[in-house]
């Protein structure tokens, strides 16, 4: 969708997860499990057979990842959005309902030209709001905040991230899936889908925003009815975990914000100060990480640069940080972990990513050394560089960052127009020529 395609009926329709399989008589699925076994495997507690039987247990169809990925994460924010059929996010891939659910949108699609209901009419400050809510509440993907920026920057709208913060400590997580809870999408669709969950978090949405059906997101949640018993949405008495999924931190470290999933982090490492062990890009952590060599403890914390929107480029999925294996064989199952880059939403850990402005054009992250002393507080929303400002200028002087940059084609394209993850790593020529204002308001 182009800035310039507001003005035109467009309708969602996903691919839809996978089922789950069994390995040994213990359900899996990818790729929250996928992680966890490959987490054993370089720990040494399982062997190369086990690693090969449970990998051809993990993709069990088609479709996309069975638990709280970033793909069911944007189907359950394009059902949020009103861009979507109610109920289109949560059906399996080799499903009848998913099949259904196709034929539907393909008659609505229809029809939304014949009303000319356009997407302007739909992607509205209050339906971003309620996409906001719904991120937080489903435990989902970290990369949900950088593709709503994305999609909000194309109508004229910026995602206000400390606004998200705050919007968080109201909404709990609900949704029992991995990585933050136990089950998965399939399990979703069976106690309800969306509806389960929106009829839950009705309090605090905006019910008058319009969908591709030409209803309300009220008048939807109203005709999927009072629903039934089950145990995958919990409710806002009962919560999966007190806050919203993802907390944005700010600090001397990010001065233009990062982000942590903290439902799915480990509570005695979310209040932690420790030792930089850094690495400057993804191929010096290729070679290091499983070295007997690498001087690490589990109280340090690890530190990924150049790996942000034009350090790598284009931000690959790579700030989910092994555990250093010497690490990893002692039983280490988490270590606190710093990026400019993103990671999976099916990973799980105490994961700093999206540490913005990236190292790569000068941030803060650029300049951290070996032994330099990080603090990380959730609490305080805080990642904070214990270096003063006068050693930093000092190394600033020393070692100026030179901008990637390219002559001609693709790559001076990207790196000359791209912008950072808070505006949601996007060329800048595609967001809308002028600002209707932030989300929410």
């Amino acid at each position: 969708m182009g800035a310039a395609s507001a003005g035109i009926p467009a309708i969602e329709l996903v691919t839809g997860s996978m089922l789950t399989g069994s390995h040994r008589s213990e359900r899996v699925g990818a790729c929250t499990d996928c992680r966890r076994y490959w987490g054993k495997y370089r720990a040494q507690e399982i062997d190369d057979q086990e690693i090969a039987d449970v990998n051809n247990q993990l993709v069990a169809s088609v479709g996309t990842c069975s638990v709280m990925g970033t793909a069911s994460t944007m189907a359950c924010l394009s059902e949020a959005l009103g861009m979507s059929l109610p109920g289109g996010a949560s059906p399996p891939a080799v499903t009848a309902d998913r099949m259904r659910i196709a034929e539907l949108t393909g008659a609505q699609a229809v029809q939304m030209a014949h009303d000319k209901l356009t997407i302007d009419k739909i992607l509205t400050p209050d339906a971003f709001e309620n996409a906001m809510r719904v991120l937080l509440a489903i435990g989902g993907s970290t990369n949900g905040i950088v593709h709503l920026a994305a999609i909000a920057g194309r109508v004229g709208l910026d995602i206000d991230l400390q606004a998200l913060d705050r919007m968080g400590k109201d909404t709990p997580v609900l949704l029992d899936l991995k990585p933050s809870g136990q089950h998965y999408m399939e399990d979703f669709h069976k106690a309800g889908g969306m509806a389960t969950l929106l009829r839950e978090l009705k309090p605090l949405l905006k019910l008058d925003a319009l969908t591709v059906t030409g209803r309300t997101l009220g008048e939807e949640i109203e005709r999927a009815g009072p629903g039934f018993a089950q145990t995958v949405v919990k409710s806002a008495a009962d919560p999966i975990y007190p806050q919203g999924g993802i907390a944005v931190l700010q600090g001397n470290l990010a001065p233009g914000g990062a982000i942590i999933k903290q439902s799915s982090a480990d509570a005695g490492l979310m209040e932690h100060e420790g030792r930089a062990v850094v690495f400057e890009d993804a191929a010096d952590l290729a070679l290091r990480i499983d070295s007997d060599e690498l001087d690490v403890t589990a109280d340090d914390i690890l530190v990924l640069k150049n790996i942000g929107p034009k350090g790598a480029p284009g931000m690959p999925e790579a700030g989910y940080i092994p555990i250093p294996r010497k690490l990893a064989i002692q039983g280490v199952k988490d270590i606190v972990r710093i990026s400019d880059g993103r990671m999976s939403g099916t990973a799980f850990g105490t994961i700093v990513l999206h540490v913005t402005p990236e190292s790569a054009i000068g941030g803060p992250l650029a300049y951290v050394q070996n032994g330099d002393r990080i603090r990380l507080s959730v609490s305080q929303r805080e990642i904070s560089l214990l270096v003063s400002e006068q050693e930093l200028a000092l190394r600033r002087e020393r070692a100026p960052v030179v901008v990637p940059s390219a002559e001609r084609g693709y790559k001076k394209l990207f790196l000359d127009t791209v912008t950072q993850a808070d505006k949601g790593v996007d060329f800048d020529f595609l967001r809308a020529p002028q600002t209707k204002g932030t989300v929410p308001r």
